[in-house]
């Protein structure tokens, strides 16, 4: 956490950023260090802490967490795994590059015409091993799952590392597989790690509770402490999505939300006039 540089550092850009600025400048990055095109032994990772940055920074909501709370709190996470694990595949996480090109107009069946139309290179896709895409429940990613792909050859059994990311891409000898993995109805994922929200009213923030939380395997126990502001970061370590093909795992955030108290009753109104008397 200590070593992540600054987000906007990373983009090139000030604080006061605006939205069209920092889609600017993620294009033009994503475009000189994707691993497609830069071969430099350092293209992947410097396209990954792109992604990573962009991802936050063009969230209003992640980007007010992290403007007040820097890395800690912007539950951002490395998007790559594991290279290869001993077994028919190799496992990276570049991102999409279709998103890349369709932000700039260009036809999605064809997503290398952006080189010719932006950097005068030849169409490379002759030379280049097919791909196919692969859709997964977010369920289905976080546990890992065997899905069948009709190929040209006939069909093919893929076996899904559990916590793999969206636009991931699994690599064989003669073709790749995509992954498009689908949202939650439960999280919210940033990387490897989840946010719930929790909504809690008043008096349970004031004098605090305990609550139950959904996680990936089973509900858990957490106490909220009294006094917690609306706003707070509850972190539980490990609850979080497995790295890809690492004994790594990502951790789960709660986002705690105070219930707006639209209608009370006279008892209620007589209750909250005495507080605001002892208070004053």
């Amino acid at each position: 956490m200590a070593n992540k540089r600054d987000y906007y550092e990373v983009l090139g850009v000030s604080k006061s950023a605006s939205a069209e600025e920092l889609k600017k400048a993620y294009r033009k990055l994503a475009l000189e260090w994707h691993p497609d095109r830069n071969k430099s032994p350092n293209a992947t990772e410097k396209f990954k802490e792109i992604n990573e940055a962009f991802s936050v920074l063009s969230d209003t909501q992640k980007r007010a967490q992290y403007d007040r709370f820097g890395h800690a709190a912007s539950g951002a996470s490395p998007f790559g795994g594991a290279g290869p694990g001993g077994g028919a595949y190799s496992y990276a996480s570049y991102g999409d590059i279709n998103d890349i090109f369709n932000s700039f107009g260009v036809d999605g069946s064809n997503p290398f015409d952006i080189f010719e139309s932006f950097f005068g290179v030849q169409n490379p896709s002759r030379q280049r091993k097919p791909t196919y895409r692969i859709q997964v429940t977010f369920d289905e990613a976080a546990k890992g799952v065997e899905k069948t792909v009709q190929i040209e050859s006939g069909k093919k059994k893929i076996k899904i590392p559990a916590g793999i990311a969206h636009g991931s891409r699994i690599q064989f000898s003669d073709f790749s597989i995509m992954v498009e993995v689908g949202n939650s109805d439960t999280f919210q994922r940033d990387g490897q790690d989840l946010y719930y929200e929790v909504h809690l009213d008043y008096p349970d923030l004031i004098l605090g509770t305990s609550i139950k939380v959904p996680t990936l395997t089973k509900p858990v126990t957490v106490r909220i402490k009294p006094s917690t502001e609306p706003g707070t970061l509850i972190r539980l370590r490990g609850f979080g999505l497995p790295y890809p093909q690492t004994n790594r795992t990502g951790d789960l955030y709660l986002l705690v939300k105070m219930n707006m108290i639209k209608q009370v009753g006279r008892k209620e109104k007589e209750l909250l006039e005495s507080i605001r008397k002892i208070r004053s």
